[in-house]
């Protein structure tokens, strides 16, 4: 998948959104925030971290300390910047190197991975954006799949051992209802010896739920409910509700 076309694309979308939007409108799935603090938060996020890939950091940032954090007060201003975050996000990693090892808030990692993080960040800033409206959420298929991909691959690394969202010897199988996406459109989560972990794998969970991968990845990301998805839930739904309220950060 081309994620730096991606990134551009998704949040271009996004600013078009924004652009023809009441700012002041209140963000449901972001609680406490409008569609205007929601802008800033993807805004600055983009520019944060490119000043972390730009600067070959090692350490956090404190997102106070963005070289350019804030958006111009007009509309069109505030457009291109975002915009442009993006861009200079994508310039960093090549001036630096994708395989160039930086801080992420999981440890070490190639700075490529900043890109396809801030894409599926901004794929469900989206959606909280076109929900905030009351307009249908449309995301290819395939890149739906990678978001949900990545947000198991980040609850994996981050949940706590001692509470984590799916409890030892259970099991949880998602799966998209797109035949195109073949193997990558599957996910066995389980919570073994190894501990938590998933792969991408036909088998019967404890519980399974099937749908829409758009639906699956606002689901998994605790941006709609099953049935606000459009999705199902196959099995024991006590282990689906226990991801869904055990997997937040």
């Amino acid at each position: 998948m081309a994620f730096r076309t991606a990134l551009i694309e998704e949040t271009a979308a996004f600013g078009e959104i924004i652009r023809t939007a009441d700012l002041t409108t209140e963000v449901p799935s972001c609680p406490g925030w409008t569609l205007k603090q929601l802008f800033k938060h993807v805004g600055r996020g983009n520019r944060w971290c490119a000043q972390i890939v730009a600067d070959h950091m090692k350490e956090p940032l404190d997102p106070r300390d963005v070289r350019d954090g804030k958006p111009p007060e007009d509309l069109d201003g505030a457009i291109d910047w975002l915009n442009a975050g993006a861009q200079a996000l994508i310039d960093a990693v090549e001036h630096v190197g994708s395989d160039a090892k930086v801080w992420t808030f999981i440890g070490q990692k190639p700075a490529g991975w900043w890109i396809r993080r801030r894409l599926h960040e901004q794929t469900v800033h989206r959606a909280d954006a076109v929900l905030a409206l009351g307009l249908p959420f449309v995301l290819d298929p395939e890149l739906a799949a990678d978001g949900v991909t990545e947000t198991l691959e980040r609850v994996a690394l981050m949940a706590p051992a001692a509470d984590p969202p799916l409890e030892r010897g259970r099991s949880l199988h998602l799966h998209a209802a797109e035949s195109e996406l073949g193997p990558t459109g599957e996910w066995l989560v389980v919570n073994d010896e190894d501990g938590l972990g998933w792969s991408h794998q036909h088998a019967k969970g404890d519980a399974a739920v099937r749908g829409p991968a758009s639906g699956l990845l606002l689901a998994v990301n605790r941006r709609q409910t099953v049935e606000e998805a459009g999705l199902e839930v196959i099995g024991d739904a006590a282990v689906w509700q226990r991801w869904v309220d055990h997997s937040a950060f």
